[in-house]
C-alpha cells in the first residue's frame, strides 16, 4: 500500500498554491544533547536486511518476550522478501536498542534528510518514523505525553510552547502496565531534546524542500515536498512517507503495516 495521505489527516485542511507560509526562525533555545555513538558526518544508509537483518529481528523478538511481555505494539515486525517490515516508534526504539550492539542506530531525522539529499536509497512506496512529537501534556497519548514531559521538564526544557521533538535513536523503553501500550519512553543520556516550531500545531500543512541542521522542514511556498502536522496537543509520532512527505501529526503511535521499513545508519570509513 502507497502513502499518499497521511493516516491521521485532518481534511478540512487544504494546502493551495499561493498560500502564503510563516517563515520559521531556528529556535534560539535548542540545546544540544549529547549523541552518543552518532557520527553525523560520515554515515552508511542501508535498509534493515539479509542476514543482518533476519538476526537482529531474531533478537529484538526474544526481548519483546522476555522484557516486555509480548506487548501488542511491539509485535508489529516481519521479515519477507529479505528485508524487514513494519514500523512504529515503540519498534523503533527497541531496534534501535538491538542495533547498538552491532554499531548502528535507526535513522534521526537529520540522517534521513542526508540518506534522501545523497539519493543512498530508494524510499518511494515506504515509510519509517524517525521521531516523537511532543506538544503538551495532553491527549492525544495523555499517559505517554505526560510521563515523557516530566522527563524533558526535568532536563530543564519546557513543554507547551514551541513542540518538541526527540529522535527514536536517543530513547530507551519500559514496560508500565498503566500504560495504554504497556509501555513508556524514556530519555537517555543520548537523547536529543530539540525545540521544533516547525511543528506546531499552527503549522497543519506546509510545503518545503530542505532541511535544518536536525532534520527539519525549512518552509517554501513552492517547495516540492508536504509536511502533514495537526492541530493536536500532546504526544504524536514523526515519520517520513515516500521521499517527499513528513507526517508530524498521527496519534495511532502501534500502528503499523507492511510498507514500513527500517532506514539504519553505520559509521562510515572515511575516504
Amino acid at each position: 500500500m502507497t502513502k499518499i495521505i497521511p493516516r491521521d489527516l485532518i481534511k478540512h485542511l487544504e494546502w493551495k498554491p499561493g498560500q502564503a507560509t510563516a517563515p520559521i526562525t531556528p529556535a534560539t533555545n535548542f540545546v544540544p544533547q549529547n549523541i552518543g555513538s552518532f557520527n553525523t558526518d560520515n554515515v552508511n544508509y542501508s535498509f534493515l536486511e539479509g542476514d543482518v537483518g533476519r538476526q537482529v529481528l531474531e533478537e529484538y523478538n526474544q526481548l519483546v518476550q522476555r522484557e516486555y511481555q509480548n506487548a501488542s505494539a511491539l509485535q508489529k515486525l516481519s521479515f519477507a522478501g529479505d528485508v524487514v517490515k513494519g514500523s512504529n516508534p515503540f519498534a523503533f526504539v527497541l531496534l534501535n536498542k538491538v542495533l547498538q550492539n552491532h554499531g548502528k542506530w535507526v535513522a534521526r531525522p537529520v540522517d534521513l534528510e542526508k540518506c534522501l539529499k545523497e539519493g543512498s536509497l530508494n524510499l518511494r512506496d515506504t515509510y519509517g518514523d524517525s521521531g516523537l512529537v511532543l506538544r503538551s501534556e495532553n491527549n492525544p497519548n495523555g499517559y505517554l505525553a505526560e510521563n515523557l514531559a516530566s522527563q524533558v521538564k526535568g532536563r530543564g526544557y519546557n513543554v507547551g510552547g514551541d513542540a518538541v521533538m526527540i529522535p527514536l535513536a536517543g530513547f530507551d523503553l519500559a514496560y508500565d502496565s498503566n500504560s495504554p501500550q504497556d509501555l513508556v519512553f524514556q530519555l537517555t543520556d543520548s537523547s536529543e531534546i530539540i525545540y521544533a516550531p516547525q511543528l506546531n500545531k499552527i503549522n497543519p500543512i506546509k510545503k518545503f524542500n530542505g532541511a535544518d541542521e536536525q532534520g527539519l522542514p525549512i518552509f517554501e511556498d513552492a517547495g516540492s515536498r508536504t509536511l502533514y502536522s495537526s492541530e493536536d496537543e500532546g504526544l504524536c509520532r514523526l515519520y517520513r512517507y515516500g521521499d517527499l512527505y513528513l507526517n508530524a501529526g498521527d496519534r495511532d503511535l502501534a500502528d503499523s503495516d507492511e510498507d514500513g521499513r527500517v532506514i539504519i545508519c553505520a559509521e562510515g570509513t572515511s575516504s
